[in-house]
């Protein structure tokens, strides 16, 4: 295969069919995402079998226990794909939508609307269900996606992908509405990170090597985030049931994902009244806590060393330190977080209010576990990633943020003087 003709190819289709997609009915792009929904289903069989080819892969290239739960498919997680698109399909249509319209003293009516980006380049690496998302919020916002999966997914990518097209063919829409790269040979990344011709933005989605490699080497913008370094920090006002309940869901309930907590702050009145029963819990759990200062003499305990605060683990361990009070912990987040998703456990509004206005990170959870970082979960049906950066998009990127907007201006023969 000539990668950079290929890569051209599918550009060009790609923009073709952008154009088309852009001034594509509500009705067609609903139809659309519940036809695919509709087939991925009845291909379940084919889907796990492709799973099943991928795993095998996984397993030979020594992939880590939390890398290969990102990878595995079952009938519910299809099942869980399945529901995404069914209710990205039932979102409102953010295109066209009048984001703010006002008069001006010539008698200029404005308006601010919203418009599709163009075409999305999506690279990403083992979680299948990302063909799915994100193609699915690419054509409710109408953009046409260029998908590019790890090549430990290749063939569950594959699946998923055939699915979506049947939905968007039998909806009436170009094929080329959503590509994904047929070829694991890396070139075809770096063909895409170079295509401003026909891609507008990149979003990788994947650990920090992947996402380090398109940030450095990207000539297309890139919405995206480094790591997923997620902090909890219990203070000193929290319900020590409560803290404890967070904090494992937090830690254990998925830790290979990118809102898996990382690092648990302690305050110190907390520590003082409640004791170690939440780092026990977690210790009992299975977890490796990598404590500090006086959490490294505890029982069951590992002494944590300087490069364990700031590090995604994406496995049950996790970082642990006594801080002295929200002001502690505030000071540590801004030192250590990849401006993913923060947490605060706390009773005291004026903690929690304190905290919320001095942490700058993408996400802040209040009495919450960081595993709702996650597009679904705002009730955008699904999500192409976790934008940390400033500009355009942030937190769960969802259909609205793979817009953009322009302005419509109307006169009555106004001219300027």
């Amino acid at each position: 295969m000539d990668i950079q003709a290929e890569m051209d190819a599918i550009g060009a289709a790609a923009r073709a069919a952008s154009v088309e997609l852009a001034s594509a009915s509500a009705e067609r792009k609903h139809a659309a995402l519940i036809g695919a929904a509709q087939y991925m289903w009845e291909a379940r069989a084919e889907v796990l079998a492709a799973n099943a080819r991928d795993m095998a892969y996984g397993r030979e290239k020594g992939l880590s226990t939390a890398m290969l739960d990102r990878l595995m498919l079952d009938e519910g997680r299809i099942r869980a794909m399945v529901d995404g698109l069914r209710a990205v399909a039932e979102q409102a249509d953010p295109v066209g939508a009048t984001i703010a319209e006002w008069n001006v003293p010539s008698g200029l009516n404005i308006a601010r609307v919203r418009t599709p980006i163009g075409v999305v380049g999506v690279i990403f690496e083992s979680r299948p269900n990302v063909t799915a998302d994100a193609g699915a919020l690419c054509l409710k916002s109408g953009n046409a996606a260029i998908l590019r999966g790890g090549s430990e997914s290749f063939h569950s990518s594959s699946a998923i992908h055939a699915a979506l097209v049947k939905g968007v063919l039998a909806a009436g829409l170009p094929a080329a509405s959503i590509q994904l790269v047929p070829t694991r040979d890396r070139a075809a990344v770096a063909a895409m990170l170079r295509d401003t011709r026909h891609i507008d933005v990149i979003v990788p989605r994947g650990g920090r090597g992947l996402v380090g490699l398109v940030q450095a080497e990207a000539r297309v913008p890139v919405f995206a985030h480094l790591e997923g370094i997620c902090h909890v920090y219990i203070d000193g006002s929290a319900k020590p049931d409560m803290a404890r309940d967070i904090a494992l869901n937090a830690k254990t309930r998925r830790p290979g994902i990118c809102g898996a907590a990382e690092c648990l702050l302690i305050d110190r009145a907390f520590y003082a009244r409640h004791g170690t029963a939440v780092l026990d819990a977690l210790v009992a759990a299975g977890v490796e806590v990598r404590g500090e200062g006086e959490l490294a003499n505890l029982p069951g305990m590992v002494p944590a060393t300087d490069g364990d605060f700031g590090h995604e683990f994406l496995d049950k361990i996790i970082a642990a330190r006594l801080v002295d009070g929200v002001g502690g912990a505030i000071a540590h987040i801004r030192d250590y977080s990849s401006s993913h998703t923060e947490c605060i456990i706390a009773e005291d509004s004026a903690t929690v209010a304190r905290f919320f206005n001095a942490v700058d990170s993408a996400i802040l959870m209040h009495n919450a576990s960081t595993q709702f970082a996650d597009g679904g979960e705002f009730g955008m049906g699904a999500e192409i990633g976790i934008a940390t950066g400033k500009l355009h998009a942030r937190g769960p990127v969802g259909a609205e943020q793979l817009t953009s907007f322009k302005y419509l201006v109307r006169g009555q023969g106004q001219t300027r003087p």
